[in-house]
């Protein structure tokens, strides 16, 4: 019993030792003492991200870091997550009026505007007097006649009369020559429309070099950009321009329109076409001269240069202008003025030129374009893909103030049948041209159409003696033949003469004139000789035709086509190389489609007429005799139709280059023309062959009668005794 209470004494000690012994929670026994733990050193993530750990006795609590926040909105904690304020949208205006405020993780930042400063990254921005500085720092912000007015942010230029910023307050200042478009002693009287092209952009730059005058009757650029283009379809609508003095107006007016319109232009670059110009432009605006390249393209050419060749060395405007404007007609009006084109010889031999690309005109800011610092490459696609050859080169030229093209500083850098590639040292208006040289064996050639031409020539003069002296064969056939012959003894005499006297060119076209009128009244007389022998088949009574019907067909027709030709396009006669019709611009159809619809007409007449007759030969009382005269005049008359249609299939080829074979083929058929009538109407006639023999019977023996040659044939005594005024039933004919 004793023993029990002992152990239960001695437990209850051993407990209470214990108690006595452990330090409570938040503190360590240390050295047989309790103290504080400090619990934020031993576990540096007590509190999590982004937050502050703070030690207490006994115990801790937790802050978020500044830039953050409880998510449950408590400051003191110890279980909990820190987010990141947004001070940007919690603090309105925390960085001022004149700054943009971007959100940190824990912090923000403040941007000042344009025109705007501090010196640290949070706080107001204050305004940066640019004309302070400038003044300072000698820099000339708004140019000579400028003046400089700071405002909160900025600065704008106030531009003194006769200066402008374009409407760009922050531009310098440049000067205006708006008498450039004043047109005196100009061509703006002479062509139509280009004094109100003058008329406009004067206004213009009248209402920008006037501050007082700001905003009245000032477009847009993009307004007036679309207001020059239209005036200028009007002028280039109708058709080509008359002379050179006009072309250089419209060049030089457009150009410097587009110096005046480009700065106004609201986007840095512009597109705009009408049925008659097509035009890429393209601006750059900033404190300092822009660099880099250009590339501007239109539906014929091709501009590649750089911003600092645009710009040019010299005093900066604030902006720099490139522009590439491509007329889609103009060079119809500048096929001509090639006196200044020299140093093109080959083999002695001086080319003729003609355009074969689009003109183009480049603009840019650069004030100094007769001497660029770089050079620039126009690629210029040509009118016909032609590859280069012996006969033919690309040569690349440009428009001068004299009206005439020149090659001086333009030089071919690539070629091929599609486009040429021009690198030039300076600017202007350009274009491609064609050098054609004469087609080989000139002198052979030329040998032969005289010799050939001279041989038919001769001939012909004695069809038309025959024709008109000869009274046995009288009759509206001889009629015809007769005019026949004196068309083609013009038009060959005319050939003869003048083909190849292209100066002057008044007397070029009236040669190319007469050869039109002359070749086309051969083909008309020859499709009368056609109706004639359809009449002789086909009718019975009154086959004749009244000569003064027979000279309003045969000479009238002729002359309509031509005058009507001559007063639709009057340039197109005659070119550098031949007085004959230009191939371009289809006027050479108004002498092939008349001699196409003649050629069917006589195939169809000649037809019918071959049928008749294989008809009346097979009939039960044939007049066999006249029959055969009719079938003789037939066969001829194809013949000659066959001569006259093929000379003119090579004719086709005759004035292109490289055709040399087409032009000897279309030479000798020429020449035999002549010989051909004199073979196939007289020395094939049996009457006028007795005609020859009466006549040189006279000259040689004239006290004797040759009654002889016409005891042969009873014809032949019928057509001796009509020489007394009676005429045969050919004669009639």
């Amino acid at each position: 019993m004793g023993s029990g209470k002992e152990l239960l004494l001695l437990g209850l000690l051993g407990m209470l030792g214990k108690c006595f012994s452990e330090c409570g929670e938040g503190f360590s026994r240390i050295s047989g003492v309790c103290v504080d733990t400090n619990e934020c050193e031993e576990d540096p993530r007590q509190c999590g991200e982004d937050t502050k750990c703070f030690n207490t006795n006994g115990s801790f609590y937790c802050q978020c870091s500044q830039g953050f926040r409880n998510v449950d909105g408590m400051v003191n904690f110890t279980d909990g997550q820190c987010k990141d304020i947004n001070e940007c949208t919690d603090r309105d205006g925390i960085c001022g009026p004149a700054a943009n405020c971007f959100n940190l993780i824990g912090s923000y930042k403040c941007t000042c505007h344009f025109g705007y400063t501090n010196n640290t990254s949070q706080g107001n921005c204050t305004d940066i007097d640019e004309c302070n500085e400038a003044e300072i720092k000698k820099e000339d912000l708004c140019g000579v006649k400028g003046t400089c007015e700071n405002s909160a942010g900025s600065y704008h230029c106030k531009c003194s009369e006769g200066y402008t910023n374009y409407g760009k307050e922050s531009t310098p200042c440049s000067a205006l020559d708006c008498d450039s478009f004043k047109g005196n002693g100009g061509p703006a009287p002479v062509l139509g429309g280009l004094a109100d092209i003058l008329s406009m952009m004067r206004n213009s730059c009248l209402a920008l070099s006037n501050p007082s005058a700001a905003g009245e009757g000032n477009p847009d650029g993009d307004a007036l950009l679309k207001k020059l283009f239209t005036a200028t379809k009007a002028i280039l609508s109708p058709g080509q321009l008359d002379s050179s003095e006009d072309v250089s107006g419209l060049l030089s007016t457009v150009e410097n329109a587009i110096m005046l319109i480009g700065p106004q232009l609201k986007d840095n670059r512009t597109k705009i076409q009408t049925s008659e110009t097509d035009a890429d432009i393209a601006v750059q605006r900033g404190k300092t001269p822009p660099t880099g390249p250009i590339h501007l393209t239109t539906e014929n050419a091709t501009l590649d240069t750089d911003w600092t060749t645009a710009a040019g060395t010299g005093s900066y405007p604030g902006f720099a202008l490139a522009a590439l404007l491509s007329y889609k007609n103009l060079e119809k009006s500048v096929n001509w003025s090639f006196d200044e084109l020299t140093g093109h010889e080959k083999d002695g031999v001086n080319p003729s030129f003609q355009i074969s690309s689009r003109v183009v005109s480049v603009v840019v800011s650069n004030p100094s374009t007769q001497n660029l610092s770089r050079s620039v490459n126009i690629t210029l696609r040509h009118l016909q893909d032609v590859q280069e050859s012996a006969n033919l080169n690309y040569i690349c030229a440009y428009w001068t103030e004299r009206g005439t093209w020149s090659t001086d500083g333009c030089y071919q850098q690539h070629s091929n049948a599609k486009h040429t590639v021009c690198t030039c040292e300076h600017l202007s208006s350009f274009a491609v041209l064609m050098a054609l040289y004469p087609i080989k064996h000139t002198f052979g050639l030329q040998l032969v159409t005289k010799i050939g031409l001279i041989i038919s020539l001769l001939c012909l003069i004695l069809c038309i003696l025959t024709f008109k002296f000869c009274r046995s064969i009288q009759g509206t056939r001889t009629t015809i033949h007769l005019h026949l012959c004196i068309c083609l003894f013009m038009a060959d005499l005319v050939f003869l003469a003048g083909i190849s006297q292209t100066k002057p060119v008044a007397g070029c076209r009236f040669v190319a004139a007469m050869l039109h009128f002359f070749f086309l009244g051969v083909f008309t007389w020859m499709l009368l000789e056609g109706v004639q022998l359809y009449r002789m088949v086909v009718l019975v009574f009154n086959t004749n035709i009244r000569p003064l019907y027979l000279f309003i067909i045969g000479y009238g027709t002729p002359l309509v086509i031509v005058i009507i030709s001559a007063i639709i396009r009057p340039n197109e006669y005659g070119t550098d190389q031949h007085c004959w019709l230009s191939l371009k611009d289809g006027l050479i159809w108004s002498f092939y489609g008349p001699v196409c619809f003649i050629i069917i007409l006589n195939v169809f007449f000649f037809i019918v007429t071959v049928w008749k007759l294989a008809q009346k030969f097979t009939s039960l009382n044939p007049d066999l005799s006249n029959l055969h005269k009719i079938k003789a005049f037939t066969v001829t008359a194809i013949a000659q139709m066959w001569v006259l249609g093929l000379m003119w299939v090579f004719g086709a080829f005759l004035f292109q280059e490289g055709t040399t074979a087409a032009a000897y083929i279309f030479t000798i058929l020429n020449s035999l023309q002549g010989a051909l009538v004199f073979i196939m109407h007289c020395l094939l006639s049996k009457q006028v062959r007795e005609e020859y023999a009466h006549f040189f019977s006279c000259i040689c023996t004239p006290q004797k009668r040759y009654s002889d040659f016409s005891s042969t044939n009873p014809s032949s005594s019928q057509s001796q005794g009509s020489r007394s005024g009676q005429h045969t039933g050919e004669s009639k004919i």
